[in-house]
């Protein structure tokens, strides 16, 4: 990046929305749109929408002392990739929005990953770099110029594992993740059986934290410390009153598409989990050889590394997180929470946000929430909370494009308030508790309670929970266990990360072309209905003909699509052509 081509900020001011009702969810749960702007709370808090919408959406969000409220937009375009809303008027509701920041875009797949206020200075990130520009006393708009922190510098492109949350000690060092670009270090990259390398040479300049100053700019990963390894992907971060840094890490996906004859759907649907950790100078919490899981409470040995879900090995010498959470649900806001509005069981204690699962199936999707966590003497008291729900609007959640809100921004206000920010819309409420904090107990949360029994949050029974559970068709079975993982059961794709199948000209064109897609895989930047994607397609080319066949034929006449079949025959002929 020429760091010279970032130009100076520009803003707008918009006009804001309120808020609309809708639908009920699918299951009959009530949905008032305009009680607590359609979220559901423990008794006590309340909720506001500060803004029903913004153009751009919103990834991450912090809050300023004077209650200015900053969003790291998740599509920048030429009017800024970051916004500043106002309330002007004290009713919690946003009254002025205004963009700005624009720098050289290359965070096409809309992965930022950092809204952070330090020492002065507003921190922004994509998944490549990270930036920062002084906020201006008396000013919405920050006037000074953006200046380039960190560089990645790697060669794995727009990958979403590359995250950049940021988070400051006392002492003003500044860390930063760099994820794995990878399941498990296996190669070839997602193939079925496929060993995993050891060592892992990724694990080199990826897969951990790093510690550098905080006072610095034009940084690239060697101007830093490795902190801590074995840590595959990291978007949550925060560090606590006491100066303790925590993450909640993304665990591996894939274990049944990669690895049938040891893992069930079931198995696939919950494992392995997304480990929250403390993280201490050092650390090594095992990626890819081991992964948590959470049913067990233990590490055990990765399948790449010849584990079969039970076995411990090498494990047993890594380091262990705090708390195990569900697999796939996505962590990806943590905020440990200072403030004193609350009540005194909420000080210190952990929200996270939950931005969802993709790949469940053939299982419901699950996740979609706000959890709570507390802490005494700096650890976990017991199990997880839900402290927001409602955010999905629908349940069951069968793809991830049912949900029509996804929670993962978290800010804390100066008052104690508690701001939510969600990504498919860019709505962002603010929770207030207005009962007695002294009068508060724990019969006020019996009834989010009884929400972890609904199906986005409740472990599936292995039988009536299988959505697959009555198909007969050849094609549809395969491809739940191969493709709806990335691609949906309803071929929609998943947000910027992977593409739809529905209405595709890579589907419903060239039939070679198709196949060969399928048989090879695919790499780099394609894209789709005027969206740019960057995901890796993997190899197929384990399948039988007429495996493939049945898969190809399926996609090119569902999701409204109404194209040709595949024929065994073709998938044979272009493998001839591949040497496959």
């Amino acid at each position: 990046m020429k760091f010279g081509r970032i130009v100076s900020c520009i803003s707008i001011t918009w006009l804001i929305f309120l808020c609309r009702c809708g639908p009920t969810e699918k299951t009959g749960i009530p949905v008032d749109f305009k009680q607590n702007g359609g979220l559901f709370l423990p008794d006590g808090f309340e909720a506001v929408v500060v803004v029903d919408s913004i153009r751009g959406k919103a990834r991450e969000i912090a809050v300023n002392v004077n209650g200015d409220l900053y969003v790291k937009l998740s599509y920048p375009d030429d009017e800024g990739g970051c916004a500043v809303l106002r309330d002007v008027d004290g009713d919690g509701r946003a009254d002025i929005i205004r963009k700005f920041g624009i720098y050289e875009k290359t965070d096409r797949g809309g992965y930022q990953t950092a809204m952070r206020i330090y020492n002065g200075y507003l921190y922004f990130s994509t998944n490549q770099e990270v930036y920062r520009q002084k906020l201006t006393t008396g000013k919405m708009v920050p006037e000074g110029p953006i200046e380039l922190v960190l560089e990645d510098g790697h060669a794995h492109g727009n990958h979403e594992h590359m995250a950049k949350p940021i988070s400051f000690d006392k002492e003003g060092n500044m860390y930063i993740p760099f994820g794995a670009p990878s399941n498990a270090c296996q190669e070839p990259k997602r193939t079925p059986g496929a060993p995993g390398l050891d060592p892992c040479p990724q694990l080199e300049d990826h897969g951990g934290i790093w510690k550098f100053r905080g006072d610095q700019t034009g940084l690239t990963q060697k101007d830093g410390e490795r902190f801590a390894t074995g840590i595959r992907s990291v978007v949550g971060m925060d560090i606590t009153q006491d100066d303790d840094l925590f993450v909640v890490m993304h665990g591996r996906d894939d274990l049944l598409r990669l690895f049938p004859d040891i893992y069930s759907p079931w198995q696939s649907a919950l494992l392995p989990s997304e480990e929250f950790l403390k993280v201490e100078q050092g650390d090594d919490y095992g990626w890819p050889y081991c992964y948590y899981d959470q049913i067990k409470k233990e590490k055990v040995l990765a399948p790449e590394y010849g584990g079969d879900g039970n076995i411990i090995g090498r494990c047993a010498d890594f380091d262990h997180p705090v708390m195990g959470f569900p697999g796939h649900w996505a962590p990806n806001g943590l905020l440990f929470y200072r403030g004193d509005q609350f009540p005194e069981r909420y000080k210190n204690g952990a929200f996270i946000a939950f931005h969802g699962s993709t790949n469940r199936a053939p299982y419901p999707q699950a996740g979609y929430f706000v959890a709570f966590v507390p802490f005494k003497n700096g650890t976990p008291t017991g199990e997880w909370e839900v402290f927001a729900d409602g955010f999905a609007r629908v349940d069951t959640i069968v793809n991830v494009s049912d949900a029509v809100y996804r929670p993962m921004g978290l800010a804390e206000g100066p008052d104690g308030s508690l701001y939510l920010g969600e990504t498919n819309k860019g709505k962002i409420w603010r929770v207030r508790y207005t009962g007695n904090p002294v009068e508060f107990d724990e019969d006020q949360l019996l009834t989010m309670e009884e929400r972890k029994k609904l199906p986005h949050l409740k472990t599936p029974d292995i039988v009536i929970d299988n959505l697959q559970r009555k198909s007969t068709r050849l094609g549809e079975n395969l491809y739940y266990t191969y493709c709806s993982v990335c691609h949906q059961s309803n071929g929609r794709g998943a947000g910027g990360r992977w593409p739809p199948l529905a209405g595709s000209r890579w589907v419903n064109g060239d039939k070679k072309e198709l196949i060969a897609i399928v048989l090879n895989g695919m790499e780099g930047e394609i894209e789709v209905k005027g969206v740019i994607y960057n995901e890796v397609m993997p190899q197929h080319g384990f399948l039988k003909d007429k495996d493939v066949a049945e898969i190809l034929t399926y996609i090119r006449q569902s999701f409204g699509n109404n194209s040709g079949p595949v024929t065994e025959k073709e998938v044979g002929e272009v493998r001839d052509k591949s040497s496959l």
